[in-house]
């Protein structure tokens, strides 16, 4: 009689473990340092008084008529630079992708763009101060030769006017570098295939062309909002006490002076952050009407 013994069994081989989840721990510690921790320590601080118990009185303290002045100072700064620089930033990135530029044009105006967006602070304060300040360059040239007084007919550099011209230097250049991809990623066969079927070029970038780029379009248009309505050393450089924005009132507050009052710091910085969360749930809100048009 044969005999046979059953091999053993041996347990399914489970899924090989995989280590590239490693490579987004930075990215993740970097967001807990950076973003979630010192959101969580302002919304603590906000609701707390120098003893460390719960308070509103910070929160109240919002609600002063020059805080409210300067918040809405900052959210008018913001709100026309997003809107003129995604405008001028989007024209010009339509410019040297659909617009038939050479290469070397595109070449130069991306190259200056990444500088020009990165640009900001003290020095750029020192720009606009050398070439519109009251005796800078353009302002004396045009008196002198022309005789035309800036300052006389009303324009100055260290007015909110003059913050708008100096975020709109790294506004728009930012809309351009993020709106040059979303304009090549629209495919030129798209274009004749409409062209073919009987539309208009203006057909193609009512039904095709601008639903599609409108996601990227507010988005970008949200990350300026938040670019500017966050800029603090251009702001104190070119206008110092001319101008409050929220970022100049939150530095009085913690500087150790005659203001100082860290719990109404946080408060601010907390309102800050609710204004930007408006904002982000105003794209995703937009973005989903958006996508119902490309369905």
């Amino acid at each position: 009689m044969d005999t046979t013994i059953a091999a053993p069994r041996t347990k399914p081989a489970g899924p090989p473990v995989s280590w590239a989840w490693l490579g987004t721990l930075p990215f993740f510690l970097f967001v807990f340092a950076f973003l979630l921790l010192p959101s969580l320590t302002i919304m603590a601080g906000a609701f707390r008084n120098p003893n460390g118990n719960f308070t509103l009185d910070n929160i109240a303290g919002l609600f002063q008529p020059l805080i409210l002045e300067s918040y809405r100072t900052s959210i008018e700064l913001s709100v026309v630079t997003a809107v003129v620089g995604a405008s001028l930033g989007a024209l010009l990135a339509y410019a040297i992708t659909w617009g038939g530029l050479s290469g070397r044009i595109r070449s130069g105006v991306i190259t200056f763009s990444s500088v020009a967006a990165n640009f900001g602070g003290i020095p750029l304060a020192f720009a606009f101060i050398t070439l519109l300040g009251r005796t800078g360059a353009l302002p004396v040239f045009l008196r002198n030769v022309f005789g035309i007084d800036l300052y006389a007919a009303g324009f100055s550099i260290y007015t909110v006017q003059g913050l708008i011209l100096a975020y709109l230097y790294f506004q728009f250049p930012l809309m351009l570098l993020i709106m040059v991809p979303a304009f090549d990623g629209l495919k030129r066969e798209w274009l004749e295939a409409a062209t073919n079927l009987g539309g208009t070029p203006f057909d193609f970038w009512r039904y095709v062309g601008l639903p599609i780029l409108l996601p990227s379009f507010l988005g970008a248009t949200v990350l300026l909002f938040g670019n500017a309505f966050g800029a603090y050393a251009t702001a104190e450089a070119l206008t110092g006490s001319k101008v409050d924005v929220v970022t100049r009132v939150i530095s009085r507050q913690i500087r150790g002076d005659v203001l100082y009052n860290p719990g109404l710091s946080y408060a601010l910085a907390f309102g800050m952050v609710v204004i930007l969360a408006i904002s982000i749930a105003l794209y995703v809100g937009l973005q989903r009407v958006t996508a119902r048009w490309l369905r």
